[in-house]
């Protein structure tokens, strides 16, 4: 559960980030805010003229993205640097089966051994004995919520927070998570179809009971897509699953769009 000082911790982070990865003379760390999705004359959502150009510049066709070409992580279609993320909203991607079926990012197994990391990591701390967060989460922590999104090894999930927004104060559609959950690091690129849902699962249902809940319970605020991400330009060139010299700089932040429309709400106002 996020405390308000790790809030606070937060919100100076991405002013940091801002700052440091944005500068006029360096890469923006995510491109600048532009629309993931319109919505059509018949009510269905499209990918935006912008978004398309953007994607038409790295040889991806939109139409085909929709429709699963996102799916093809070859080398040269993997979108790694800062200013190249794009997240078109695919809308109902992500059902009550695709969200069930997310996982963790995979780690591989804790080596104590650290003699080879260059100083870099220290020993794995003795573990702590943590206690759950009580239901329904939104009324303990109406700020949390699951980061999902697509890799090559599949669909996997993270935890985020939304996080106040100093532009718009009261109206933040930000949202904090960790690098490693919308870029892989030095050996791959941009995660795709990343949205975050607020009180997933609010009930805590178990993995039974959630096999026959529908949406509402599972995404009771709704889906929003990452409109745009940035992470720090270290974690891009230096990030690896395990320790190394990327991780301090292991953290990112998102501005999302929600995919069904929030009556004009912002995130924040949404989840209270």
């Amino acid at each position: 559960m996020p405390s308000t000082a790790f809030a606070a911790t937060a919100v100076a982070a991405v002013l940091a980030l801002t700052a440091t990865a944005c500068g006029p003379e360096e890469d923006n760390a995510g491109g600048t805010p532009s629309a993931s999705a319109d919505q059509s004359s018949d009510g269905k959502v499209a990918i935006p003229d912008d978004l398309k150009d953007r994607l038409k510049e790295h040889g991806i066709d939109p139409d085909k993205w929709r429709d699963g070409e996102w799916k093809n992580w070859d080398k040269d279609k993997w979108l790694r640097e800062a200013k190249d993320f794009v997240n078109p909203i695919i809308d109902g991607l992500w059902d009550p089966d695709r969200m069930r079926e997310a996982d963790k990012p995979p780690e591989n197994p804790v080596d104590n051994d650290i003699s080879g990391d260059d100083g870099v990591t220290d020993p794995t701390p003795a573990p702590v004995r943590a206690a759950g967060v009580a239901t329904p989460y939104h009324d303990n922590a109406p700020e949390s919520g699951k980061l999902l999104f697509d890799g090559p090894q599949g669909s996997m999930v993270c935890s985020a927070t939304v996080v106040k927004d100093p532009a718009n104060p009261g109206k933040s559609n930000m949202v904090w998570t960790a690098g490693h959950c919308v870029h892989a690091g030095k050996k791959g690129g941009w995660y795709r179809n990343i949205a975050f849902v607020p009180a997933y699962n609010n009930d805590g249902l178990s993995l039974a009971e959630l096999e026959t809940a529908p949406k509402e319970k599972i995404a009771p605020y709704g889906v929003w897509w990452g409109k745009w991400a940035q992470t720090s330009e270290q974690w891009i060139a230096q990030g690896a699953a395990v320790g190394g010299q990327g991780a301090p700089y292991d953290f990112a932040v998102l501005h999302v769009t929600p995919e069904k429309g929030a009556g004009g709400k912002s995130l924040e106002e949404t989840v209270g």
